[in-house]
C-alpha cells in the first residue's frame, strides 16, 4: 500500500500499486491534460510507471526544467521514425540526449546530407501532429533479439546481445514504429511541440571504433518554444561571429597546421595578448608565491612513483633516449602536469612546520596526447601552459588556504570581465586514495569554506555540489564561469591531494620534531593559458579592454604632409608605455579606419594637417561612427589610464591621474561588448 508524499506536504495512501497516470487523473483531468511525466523520488519515470513503494511524487509539464531532456529525447525517436518513413531499409543504432539537443546515428548506403534536412522535418512534423501515445512493452531479451533480426536491424541485435542475458528490455512504441530503449518518454509524440531543428550532419563510426562501418550521425535541437529554440539558434550566430578560430585570422593572432598538430604557432600580436595574462598573473602572485621551473622531460621511474606511468600513460608523449650506451636507453615523458616537480623541489633541503605554507608557482608548458577529432583550436590542445601552484601546508592551514586562493580566482575572474562564477564542491568518488577520516577531514573544511564563499559574496557567487566527482586523491572545488553570451567555462580548480606527497615520501618536520606529510593543494585559476585566451577571445569578441589589446592604438594619417606629426605621436605614445602603430600608407582614411577596425584595434587617432598645425588628435573608437577632437597630451594621457591593468589601478591608485570629463574617452576595463 503505497503512501504517496507531494511538493505541497501532503500526503495519499493507495490500496495496490498504481500508476502515475491514475494518480494524476485522480486528483484533477486538467492537470492530468499537461502532466507529460512524474518524477519518484526525485527521478523522472513514465506517467504509465505503476508506483510500488512509498516516494515522494511530483507531476511534470513541458515547462518543467527536467522535461527538456524528454523532449530531445523524444524528438530523436521522431527523427528516427521520420528518416525510415521517408527511405525504408535505412537502420536505426543509436539515438541519445546531448547537451542542447539529441543525435541519431543511421546505416544507409548514401550518407544523408543537409539538402535531406527539409524533408525529414517535414514528416517530424506530420508524426507529432498524428499525437501517437508513446507506450512501454516490457520484452524478455531473446524476443527483442529475434523481433529486430527479423526486421534486418543488425545493429539493435548487437546492442541486444551487449546487454546481460536475463535482462528484460524496453521497446517503446509510438504508433506503428518502436524502438529498443531505456526510457522515460513522455506521453505522446504532440507533446514533443515543432520546436526543433536538424543543425547538422557527420560521420561517427558504429560504437565509436574506427574499424567498424561508418555511420552517418545526424544532429538536432529541440527545445520547449519556439522563443527558446529563436534565442538558442541566436546564440549560435553570435558564437559563430566570436568563434576565435575565426577572430585569430582576422587579428593576426595564431595560427595552426599540420606539422605541428595540436601546438600553436603564436604571431607577434597573439604572444603579445599571451604575454601580458602571464604578467597579470605574475603580478598577482607577488610576495604570496615562489616562482619555480621544473624541467620538461623527467625519467619515467618519476611518472611510475607518481602514478601517471599507470593511470595517464595512454595520454604522455614518451621517448626513449638514443644513447649507444645501455645505460642511456632510458624512457623518458614529456610531463602532462607539473605537480611531480614541484614536490620534487619541496623535497630538496629539510622543511620545517615552520616554513608551511610553502607556494610554488609555475608557467610551466604540458603536453597530453587529445585524439585529433578532439582537438578544437585554442579550445583543446596537445601543448599548453598551465598557470599551475602547488601550495604545501599543514591540516590546520587547508581552510585558510583555500579561501585565499578563492580570493585570488574570484578577483581574476573579476579582472578579466566576468561575474558570474559558479563554485561546484567536487566529493570523494567511489574508487580513491586515502584514509576516510582524511577524506572527512578535507571534505569538512572544504565544505565550510564553500559555505563562507557564498556567504561573502552576498549571494552574487552561486556555489553547488557534485557527489563523487572529486579525484581520486581528494576532493576539489570546480570555478565555472560564464562568458558575455550565456556560455559556462570550467577554468580554475582547488584540489586537496593526499596521495603524491606520501607516494615521493615527501614530509616537514612538525613541531614536536617529527615527519609528517604536508598537504598538497593543486590550484589554477586561467588553467589552460591558450584556452583562457580564447575563451577571452570569444568573451570580448575580439574587442578586448585596452590593457590586453595586442595593438592599442593605431596612428592614421589623412594626408601624406601629416606623416612627420604621426610620427611625433607615435613615439609620444610609445614612450608612455602604449602599443601603438603608425598607418602612412597612401590610402583613403576610410579605407584605413575600416581595415583597423575589422583587426579589432581599439584606438585610431586620425591625423592631418590641421591636427599637426594645433597638436591635436581626432579619437575614433572601435564600434564607435563617432570622433572626438582632443589635444594631444589630454589624449594620451587618458590612453594611458585606460591601459592600466585592473590589478594596477586598484595597487597604483591612478585616479588622481584621471582627466577630466571634458576630454576623458569611453571606458570599459573588463567589460564584455553587448552582444
Amino acid at each position: 500500500m503505497p503512501i504517496l508524499t507531494f511538493p505541497d506536504g501532503n500526503t495519499r495512501s493507495y490500496d495496490e500499486a498504481i500508476t502515475g497516470r491514475a494518480i494524476v487523473e485522480g486528483i484533477a483531468k486538467s492537470l492530468a491534460k499537461r502532466t507529460v511525466a512524474m518524477a519518484l523520488d526525485g527521478q523522472v519515470r513514465d506517467l504509465s510507471d505503476l508506483v510500488q513503494h512509498d516516494a515522494r511524487i511530483e507531476f511534470l509539464d513541458r515547462t518543467d526544467p527536467r522535461s527538456l531532456e524528454l523532449i530531445r529525447h523524444d524528438c530523436a525517436h521522431v527523427l528516427a521514425e521520420a528518416v525510415q518513413a521517408l527511405w525504408p531499409g535505412t537502420q536505426v543504432t543509436i539515438g541519445p540526449v546531448i547537451e542542447n539537443g539529441f543525435y541519431y546515428d543511421f546505416a544507409r548506403d548514401q550518407p544523408f546530407t543537409p539538402d535531406d534536412f527539409p524533408a525529414i522535418e517535414a514528416k517530424m512534423r506530420e508524426i507529432i501532429a498524428r499525437d501517437a501515445a508513446f507506450t512501454k512493452e516490457v520484452w524478455a531479451r531473446d524476443d527483442v533479439r529475434k523481433l529486430f533480426a527479423e526486421k534486418g536491424e543488425a545493429y539493435k541485435v548487437e546492442l541486444v546481445d551487449a546487454i546481460p542475458a536475463g535482462e528484460d528490455l524496453n521497446i517503446y512504441r509510438q504508433g506503428d514504429w518502436f524502438d529498443l530503449c531505456r526510457g522515460p518518454h513522455m506521453t505522446s509524440t504532440g507533446k514533443v511541440g515543432t520546436a526543433f531543428k536538424l543543425m547538422k550532419v557527420a560521420g561517427a563510426y558504429w560504437r565509436g571504433d574506427s574499424n567498424n562501418p561508418m555511420l552517418t550521425r545526424i544532429y538536432g535541437t529541440a527545445w520547449a518554444t519556439k522563443e527558446d529554440l529563436d534565442a538558442y539558434l541566436n546564440r549560435l550566430e553570435e558564437a559563430e561571429r566570436r568563434d576565435h578560430r575565426r577572430l585569430g585570422r582576422e587579428m593576426d593572432l595564431f595560427h595552426f597546421q599540420e606539422e605541428g598538430p595540436g601546438v600553436v604557432f603564436w604571431h607577434a600580436k597573439g604572444w603579445t595578448v599571451f604575454q601580458e595574462i602571464i604578467a597579470y598573473m605574475r603580478r598577482r602572485l607577488k610576495g604570496d608565491y615562489q616562482e619555480v621551473n621544473a624541467p620538461q622531460i623527467l625519467d619515467k621511474v618519476l611518472w611510475e612513483t607518481s602514478g601517471h606511468w599507470e593511470w595517464y600513460r595512454e595520454n604522455m608523449f614518451a621517448a626513449q633516449s638514443a644513447g649507444d650506451e645501455a645505460e642511456d636507453k632510458r624512457w623518458f615523458a614529456l610531463k602532462p602536469m607539473n605537480c611531480p616537480g614541484h614536490v620534487m623541489i619541496f623535497k630538496h633541503g629539510l622543511k620545517s612546520y615552520r616554513d608551511l605554507p610553502l607556494r610554488m608557482a609555475e608557467f610551466g608548458v604540458v603536453h597530453r596526447y587529445e585524439p585529433s577529432g578532439a582537438m578544437h583550436g585554442l579550445m583543446r590542445v596537445r601543448g599548453f601552459t598551465q598557470d599551475d601552484a602547488h601550495i604545501f601546508c599543514t591540516e590546520d592551514q587547508l581552510a585558510d588556504e583555500c579561501l585565499k586562493i578563492n580570493d585570488l580566482i574570484l578577483s581574476t575572474y573579476a579582472d578579466f570581465g566576468f561575474g558570474e562564477i559558479v563554485v561546484k564542491l567536487s566529493t570523494r568518488p567511489e574508487k580513491r586514495v586515502g584514509s576516510d577520516a582524511l577524506w572527512d577531514h578535507a571534505e569538512a573544511v572544504m565544505t565550510r569554506v564553500l559555505a563562507q564563499i557564498e556567504e561573502a559574496s552576498g549571494g552574487r557567487i552561486k556555489t553547488a555540489i557534485n557527489p563523487g566527482e572529486g579525484a581520486f586523491y581528494g576532493p576539489k572545488f570546480e570555478y565555472v564561469l560564464r562568458d558575455a553570451i550565456g556560455r559556462d567555462w570550467q577554468c580554475g580548480t582547488t584540489q586537496v591531494d593526499f596521495n603524491l606527497p606520501e607516494r615521493f615520501g615527501a614530509f616537514y618536520v612538525d613541531a614536536e620534531s617529527g615527519k609528517k606529510p604536508p598537504v598538497m593543494v593543486h590550484r589554477a585559476i586561467c588553467g589552460s593559458l591558450e584556452r583562457f585566451t580564447g575563451i577571452l577571445i570569444e568573451h570580448f569578441a575580439g574587442h578586448f579592454p585596452l590593457w590586453l589589446a595586442p595593438v592599442q592604438v593605431v596612428v592614421a594619417t589623412i594626408t601624406g604632409d601629416a606623416d612627420p606629426y604621426a610620427r611625433d605621436v607615435v613615439a609620444a605614445a610609445t614612450r608612455l608605455g602604449l602599443r601603438v602603430e603608425a598607418d602612412l600608407r597612401n590610402e583613403k582614411i576610410n579605407y584605413k579606419v575600416r581595415e583597423h577596425s575589422l583587426a579589432k584595434v581599439p584606438v585610431i587617432l586620425v591625423v592631418g594637417r590641421k591636427e599637426g598645425e594645433e597638436r591635436t588628435v581626432s579619437v575614433r573608437r572601435l564600434g564607435s561612427q563617432q570622433t572626438r577632437t582632443g589635444s594631444l597630451d589630454e589624449t594620451l594621457a587618458a590612453l594611458v589610464a585606460e591601459a592600466t591593468a585592473p590589478d594596477r589601478i586598484r595597487a597604483d591608485s591612478v585616479a588622481a591621474r584621471v582627466p577630466s570629463a571634458e576630454v576623458s574617452l569611453d571606458t570599459h576595463h573588463g567589460e564584455a561588448p553587448t552582444p
